[in-house]
Order: C-alpha cells, then sequence, then structure tokens
C-alpha cells in the first residue's frame, strides 16, 4: 500500500496526561513500553490489570475501594467489574469547590452565562435537597426533556447525587417519541423546560408537557425559559435552585448501579432502554478525556450536542477533570454559518467537539473560518456520529486550522463511549480514526471470525471492558442484550460496524454492518460510497441503500444536489465514474435519483434502514426517531419510476 503522508504530527517532547502513565505503567510494572502501540498491546493482553492499575491512577472518590477487579470473568456478557467498589457518580463531578469556571453557557440568541465550580456545587446542593424532599432516591427514575443548558448538568448531578436514574431527550421530539422512550422506564419525576429557541424562532412546548405529564403520571418540575407559559401543578425550577437547608450526604451505590438510561434511535422499532452503570461510565470518560484528549484543568471543552445524544452525557462528564465545559443551544448556522466557531473563538475554546455532518455542511457552505478567525487556543477538533470523510480532513487543515489535531472517534450510544478515538501522541493520517482506545480489545474480523487488516470486516471487542451496559431496561432474561451484541460471535462483543484496520493502526469506519449493502454477495459499507460522491462539488450529500432486485441485491443512490444543481446524464456518469476510479466497480450504483433532503436520526445520523424500508415498500417501525420524517416521503415509489 502507499504510505501516506500525516495531516498533523504530535508537538516533539510535548508533555500530557498520557506520557506520564506511560512512565507510571513502566515504573509500576517494570516493563519498557515505548509508543502507543505497545502501551495499547499491554492493556489488552490483560485488560484486568490495565483497568485495575487505571482505577489507582484516575483518583476516582469511592467510600469503598474495590477488592476484586472483575467478577465472572469468563464471561464477557455477564461479567462484572470492581464488583465491591462503592461511590457516588456527582460526588466525582462536583470534586472541584473554587471559582473557576465550570460551564459557560450560549445560547443561539447571544445570551451567556458563566457558572463556577463553587456555585454549581451550591445550586446542584439545593436541587438535590428539594428532589429528596419530593421522595427522590436509589433507583427511581427522573427523566427530562431539556435542551443544551446548566440547568440540565445541574438537573442531572442532583439526581445522581441521590443515587436516581437519569434519563433525557431533547425537547425537539414529538410527543410519541418521548413516551415510546419514558413509558418504557416509568419515571417517578419529570423534569421539562417550557419552551426552546431554534434558528430565531422561539417554541412553545408546555401543552406537549402536560400531555406527556398526564400519560406518565409523574410530578414534573418546570424551567420557565423566558416564561413561555406553564404546566398544570408543575413546581418552578426557582423553588429548586434558591432553596435553603441543609446538605444531603452522597449516596452511596455499587459500581455496577445504573446512572443513566439512554435509548437506541429506534429507528427499526421500539427504543431499546440502554442502561448505564456509574463506575464504568465514570471510569471510561475519565481515560478518554485525560488520556486521549489531554483535558486538565485548563481546557476550555466544547461539544455541539443535544440532551438526546450520548455525546451529552460525554461532555458532561469532563468536569471530573475540572475543565470548563462551553454549552451551546440552538441552530449552529444562525445568525451566520460560523456563529460557533465564533463563540469558539471568543470563548479560547481548546477542545472542540462536533458531528463530521457539521463539518460536511461548513464546507459546502463554503465557509473559510482560517480567513478571519484564528483559535489560538484551539488544539483539538473531535468528530463523531458518523464517518469522517476524507475530504472533511482536507477541510479542516485548509480552511479551519493547519495545526489543529483532528480526531475522529467512534463508539455509541451502546457504551456511552468510545471504541476508536484520538491520541496526542500519534500523527493523524486522511480519513482515519487514529487508534483503539486503551483497555478495549478492538479488532476487525471477517464472517469466519478472523482477523484481517486493510480489509473491511466486523469491529468486534474481543475482551471485557467496564462501559458496556449493565443490561437492558425491561430485559428480564437478557434475551434482547444477548442479541444486540454477543450473537454474531461467542463471548465477543460484535459492534454492528463495518470497519477496516490500517496499516497505521487506525481505523477506516464505513458505515453500520446492518445497512452494509451485498451486491453480487460482495459486502460494502456505504460510507465506501459516500467518500467517492462527496467529493463532486456539484453533490451536497447522498445516501445509499441495498434493494433485491431479480434474485441479487443492487445499489440505489441518492444525492442531494447543490441549489443550482440538476441531476443530468453527464452528472450521473461522473458519480459512477469516480465510484468506479476510487472504490470498484462492485461499488457503483445501479441508479441514481435526485432528493432534497436525506432523513436522519435526532442526533444527526443519516439512516438508510428507513430509506431502504420505504424503497421496499416496508414499513417505517419508528419514524418519531427521525428529526425529519417528512423526507421519507420523497423517496417513496421513486425507484419504480426510474426502472
Amino acid at each position: 500500500m502507499t504510505v501516506m503522508e500525516p495531516l498533523w504530527n504530535p508537538p516533539p517532547n510535548k508533555d500530557s496526561a498520557l506520557s506520564q502513565f506511560f512512565k507510571e505503567a513502566n515504573s509500576h510494572f517494570g516493563i519498557q513500553l515505548t509508543d502507543y502501540q505497545s502501551l495499547w498491546e499491554w492493556s489488552t493482553e490483560d485488560v484486568e490489570r490495565f483497568w485495575e492499575f487505571w482505577w489507582q491512577q484516575a483518583g476516582l472518590i469511592a467510600s469503598v475501594q474495590p477488592s476484586q477487579t472483575l467478577a465472572q470473568a469468563g464471561s464477557f456478557e455477564k461479567d462484572s467489574w470492581f464488583p465491591d467498589a462503592r461511590l457516588n457518580f456527582a460526588e466525582n463531578l462536583l470534586c472541584y469547590r473554587d471559582e473557576k469556571a465550570a460551564i459557560i453557557f450560549h445560547g443561539e440568541d447571544g445570551s451567556r452565562e458563566v457558572i463556577s465550580y463553587q456555585q454549581l456545587f451550591d445550586t446542584t446542593a439545593n436541587v438535590a435537597r428539594e428532589l429528596q424532599n419530593l421522595g427522590i432516591g436509589v433507583g427511581d427514575r427522573v427523566a427530562a426533556i431539556m435542551p443544551n443548558r446548566p440547568e440540565t448538568i445541574i438537573a442531572m448531578l442532583a439526581t445522581t447525587w441521590l443515587g436516581a436514574i437519569w434519563s433525557s431527550c431533547s425537547p425537539d421530539f414529538g410527543a410519541d417519541g418521548i413516551l415510546e422512550r419514558f413509558e418504557q422506564i416509568q419515571p417517578k419525576l419529570l423534569i421539562a423546560i417550557d419552551g426552546y429557541q431554534f434558528k430565531g424562532k422561539t417554541h412553545t412546548i408546555c401543552e406537549k408537557v402536560t400531555a406527556i405529564k398526564t400519560k406518565l403520571d409523574c410530578r414534573c418540575v418546570l424551567v420557565n425559559w423566558q416564561n413561555c407559559g406553564d404546566v398544570e401543578s408543575s413546581i418552578p425550577w426557582s423553588n429548586f435552585s434558591n432553596s435553603a437547608g441543609p446538605t444531603p450526604d452522597f449516596e452511596q451505590l455499587a459500581f455496577n448501579d445504573p446512572v443513566y438510561i439512554l435509548f437506541s434511535s429506534g429507528t427499526t422499532g421500539k427504543p431499546k432502554c440502554i442502561v448505564h452503570g456509574i463506575g464504568g461510565t465514570l471510569l471510561q470518560h475519565v481515560k478518554e478525556h485525560r488520556l486521549h484528549t489531554d483535558i486538565s484543568r485548563d481546557d476550555v471543552f466544547f461539544y455541539f450536542t443535544t440532551c438526546g445524544w450520548m455525546m451529552w452525557n460525554w461532555l458532561v462528564s469532563g468536569l471530573a477533570s475540572g475543565c470548563t465545559l462551553l454549552l451551546f443551544d440552538g441552530n449552529p448556522f444562525f445568525p451566520s454559518s460560523d456563529a460557533l466557531m465564533q463563540i469558539a473563538e471568543d470563548e479560547g475554546v481548546t477542545v472542540f467537539g462536533t458531528s463530521a455532518k457539521y463539518l460536511s455542511a461548513l464546507q459546502n457552505e463554503e465557509v473559510k473560518p482560517i480567513e478571519k478567525l484564528s483559535f489560538p487556543k484551539l488544539r483539538t477538533i473531535l468528530s463523531t456520529g458518523s464517518p469522517l470523510v476524507p475530504e472533511s480532513f482536507d477541510y479542516v487543515y485548509e480552511e479551519v486550522k493547519s495545526t489543529v489535531q483532528l480526531c475522529s472517534i467512534s463508539g455509541g450510544t451502546d457504551i456511552v463511549s468510545c471504541f476508536v478515538l484520538g491520541c496526542p501522541a500519534l500523527p493523524v493520517y486522511r480519513g482515519e480514526l487514529q487508534c483503539r482506545g486503551l483497555g478495549m480489545a478492538v479488532n476487525v474480523w471477517n464472517a469466519n471470525g478472523e482477523a484481517v487488516r486493510n480489509e473491511a470486516g466486523e469491529l468486534v471487542c474481543t475482551k471485557p471492558f467496564p462501559s458496556k451496559p449493565i443490561y437492558f431496561w425491561n430485559d428480564l432474561d437478557g434475551a434482547k442484550y444477548h442479541k444486540a451484541y454477543f450473537e454474531r460471535f461467542e463471548n465477543v462483543w460484535c459492534h454492528g460496524d463495518w470497519a477496516e484496520l490500517t496499516d497505521n493502526n487506525g481505523l477506516i469506519i464505513t458505515g453500520r454492518s446492518d445497512a452494509v449493502l451485498n451486491p453480487g454477495g460482495v459486502r460494502i459499507g456505504t460510507a465506501e460510497i459516500y467518500r467517492q460522491v462527496e467529493r463532486i462539488p456539484a453533490v451536497i450529500e447522498s445516501i445509499a441503500v441495498g434493494q433485491e432486485w431479480k434474485g441479487d441485491v443492487r445499489i440505489v443512490l441518492f444525492v442531494v444536489l447543490k441549489q443550482e444543481e440538476q441531476l443530468t446524464e453527464s452528472l450521473q456518469k461522473e458519480i459512477k465514474q469516480s465510484v468506479r476510479t476510487h472504490a470498484s466497480p462492485r461499488h457503483v450504483p445501479a441508479i441514481i435519483l435526485q432528493v432534497s433532503d436525506i432523513p436522519r436520526t435526532r442526533s444527526g445520523k443519516i439512516t438508510e434502514l428507513a430509506v431502504r424500508d420505504v424503497i421496499s415498500n416496508r414499513p417505517v417501525m419508528n419514524t418519531e426517531a427521525l428529526a425529519n420524517p417528512e423526507a421519507l416521503d420523497e423517496f417513496r415509489n421513486r425507484v419504480e419510476l426510474a426502472k
């Protein structure tokens, strides 16, 4: 294979938390690890040893330190990490109590709010006290319909302070979509906002909240945002945040007791309720923040996310490392295309997280931040949600900042963390995710369960890790859990991503394996096609699906074009030639059709399965999971018309 030149190299002799971890590991174990690959190999040869050592290094606050690392070690599916440790999630995120900014909030309307670590602790203590007075305690579920605001973080911390379980979704969800999630977990309390702003327009949701509260038959705390409205019998948020009285004790719970309930996208049926444990979530996030992203107290850490996406949970754990979190709520392109970039410049963001979709949208709109913004403190850009195409790597280095570390990261709601992510000690190669996470025995297997390199296959994890779900809610016999992760290969986690391990020991994610195309029996990841199609200037975005056709499968490609463009015969030939030349003849679509929009989940991921079902005249099981379900209408009957 041709050896690529890196787009970015780590600064020589840079001191980082990872370099310090190298020294500590070498000294403690009497070994000589010389580079990241040797460190990763060491961390996955004996995962118990690695995670036990990281527990010691992470310095988590625990009332009871563990005496055992892994129970039921022979069963990946049923094992249990640090079973006798006891700790509290909120206590670890509130370990700093000083005047440093914990949270800086920006709304799209230009509003700004700063909360110090001491203020965060005090306000959270007030809310925890009032939640306790309402009877919220260990194991109770608190559900939230909230935007990405400081009140949401405070409510989550107060909930977990008491040992209750937090679950949230974004206020732009429809009532049916919210109920499909929250009715399954039967919350004891609902925390909701009365409205939100998006693209300059105020959306009042009191009527929706009232209907949901009635269906859930639970108490409701209402955050009055600019006093948009009221919900009958609700408790004003101000009664909670401004209360006074004794501070409750942090409830000490087992490492594997639940802290979060997250939901699968639900595009193929009712969303699965994925329950994550206190210790595994915390230990994994702290590892990924400190070792893989080098986050410390000096950082301003931003991720563009809603409260219905696991990246919100990932971002909030940054408090455990004492950095400043930057929150944003609203449309990232309002009032201008570079609005979010301007905020990052003004606030001195050091780590900027976003989605691959956001970066491609900037590129398509020809936004060139480098021409007017210098980002003097920005050192890392993180991208996830979907594969980051090579052209987006080019865009970041040419039009955003040439000296930034660009980290495409991948994991998901299933593990509320990452399998593959960045590393401050490794170069960045075009189109590749830098490395496999420490302690994560990630590999790529073919259909026979054999490890492959430079060949697409299933992304698997062959050894246990602490942040796997502790269970699915209402899955008493574990059947749904087993089917989701352990049915494909015995005692091995099969993640459902189609990936390729490169010669650089990085990875290329080519899409979800359940959306893999299979023309002529050859498995093709959809991202392999998107990379070639979207390099054509006329194309904004594309989506490819497989359609059963004459005993085989044919590839159908839908493209969204720039406003002045039409799908001419000439453009179709250009698209096919690009795919043929840069991918293979097998990747060339049989049909290309133009659409005005592509359906996507509320976290911004395009949904091939919904499109596949539509063009196959099958019902889409859960359109409430989609941000723009109306986009599906354009796909109906289109393929038949093109036959």
